[in-house]
This record gives C-alpha cells, structure tokens and sequence, in this order.
C-alpha cells in the first residue's frame, strides 16, 4: 500500500507499507533513492514500513533538514497506522536516519540495523573523509562548503563514478539490481534532494549516537570506497549497545549481501 500523510506544517510524506501481522520494520532508504521497501528483503514474518524523504518521490521538499528531523516524520507515519513499536534498518545514507529515530524515539524502536552507514561529520577521532573515492570525496566536500558549493558542484560534475568495487557491480545482475528501480526514478528528477541528504550529513545532526539504547547493529564492508569501513568501525566504538559486523571483502552495494542475516539479527531483537 502507497499513501500520502498530510504533515501539520503542510508538507506531504509518500508513505509505503506492505500489511501483515508481522514484525514492523521502517526501511530507511539511501541516497539518491525512492524510499519503497526492499523487494529482495520481503519474507513472511516482516511488516515492511518506509516513506520517501523530503524532496524524494511524493514527498514535499524539506531544505535545510537535519538528520534529527527523522524521527518526527517516522513518528507521524506509525501514528497514522495505528503503531507503537517498531525496528529500524537503514543502508548507506539510511543509517543515519535509522539511527535517529532510535535516539529520539527510544520508547518506540525496538531495535536497529544499519548496512554502510555514515558517522557524524567532525566526529572526534575519525578521518572523515580518508578512503572515500574520488567522485564521493568531491561530492562531501562540496556539501561541507555549503549549499552554494554543493549546488554548483551538482551542476558542473562530470564523474559520477561512485568507487563500486567488481563485487558492487555484480550485485546489478542479481536480485539486488532492484536497487536500480529506487536509485533510477530519484536521480531523473533532479539533484534536490540529493543535495538536501549530503547538506545534513556533514551539518549537525541533531543527535547523539551514543545515547541510543535499543540494540544496535552495525554492518559495513572493508572494501567500502563510498563510505569507508572506519565509519562502521567509529559507529560501533562509540554506541554502547553497537554489535559491529565486518565484511571485508565487500564494497558499499555487496554489503547487502548481509541484509538477510542482519534482518534476522533485527527481527530476533525487536520481538
């Protein structure tokens, strides 16, 4: 089921959800992508919920968001279907999102997946930008010098080659080619809300991580060149309840790869 959530102050959110009785899970999409739930993760037992953010999809633009504001709409989307409690599970730009709701909403998550996720810009101890390929580094930095920066970068970038690894690249020839059914319509509508997503990553995010209390887990690839493992490694030294699994022969698509087994991890938590 598709819907669309009118907000008190005006804007729209594009919600999904699957139904069921199964345990309810929010899908926190990536970046750039639609936020419909991930066909190559539906299974019995699992109550897949998701919404597009602001700019992406139906979703009414929100510029200027933080990471933070998350939580308000995930809040809003659960109260219109009636539930209390939910788990999480984010990939790539998904795991900050994730991790939002978990620190702000901590009666309401029962638990939290993230596959490649990022950690807080300027976080004390991480080389932020060391490992990331040439066309991610290019693109952050020009999100760190601002709006303008960012958008100029958007307008005149001619390498857009992300840094997949061989094995990122033959996911797009099995059932994870799906990825290209959420990436494709969000990338043909403009750069927007890419550019509102990469303006949050490296601005204040709104929260701590560490203050997360549900269980968390952290899932990222030592091959990764979009979002370096120390990301992951940072993430699970510095949330106390963080299990941390490391892949390192995967890159920041093949770590799907171990979304199935993380889904398991989650739906054994939550419940």
């Amino acid at each position: 089921m598709e819907f669309d959530l009118k907000l008190g102050d005006g804007r729209t959110l594009h919600a999904y959800d699957t139904g069921g009785d199964g345990t309810p899970v929010f899908w926190f999409h990536g970046t750039p992508n639609l936020g419909a739930p991930p066909v190559p993760l539906m299974r019995d037992g699992i109550r897949w919920l998701s919404y597009d953010r602001p700019g992406y999809g139906g979703s009414t633009p929100r510029p200027d968001r933080d990471i933070a504001s998350a939580a308000e709409d995930v809040a809003a989307v659960a109260d219109e279907l009636g539930l209390d409690r939910f788990a999480a599970m984010g990939h790539s730009g998904g795991g900050p999102h994730a991790m939002a709701c978990a620190a702000l909403l901590p009666g309401r998550i029962t638990a939290v997946a993230t596959l490649s996720g990022l950690a807080p810009y300027g976080a004390e101890g991480l080389a932020w930008f060391a490992g990331m390929a040439p066309s991610s580094l290019a693109s952050l930095r020009a999100a760190a010098q601002g709006r303008a920066a960012k958008e100029h970068h958007e307008a005149t970038v001619t390498d857009a080659e992300p840094g997949f690894t061989d094995r990122d690249q033959a996911m797009f020839a099995g059932e994870w080619s799906w990825i290209l059914d959420v990436v494709h319509p969000a990338l043909a509508a403009g750069p927007a809300a890419l550019i509102d997503d990469d303006l949050a990553y490296v601005a204040p995010w709104g929260f701590d991580p560490a203050t997360i209390t549900a269980p968390l887990l952290i899932v990222h690839g030592g091959a990764d060149l979009m979002v370096p493992s120390s990301h992951g490694v940072w993430l699970a030294g510095h949330c106390p309840t963080a299990e941390l699994w490391l892949r390192p022969d995967d890159g920041h698509i093949s770590i799907l790869t171990s979304a199935k087994a993380a889904l398991e991890w989650l739906q054994s938590r939550a419940s």
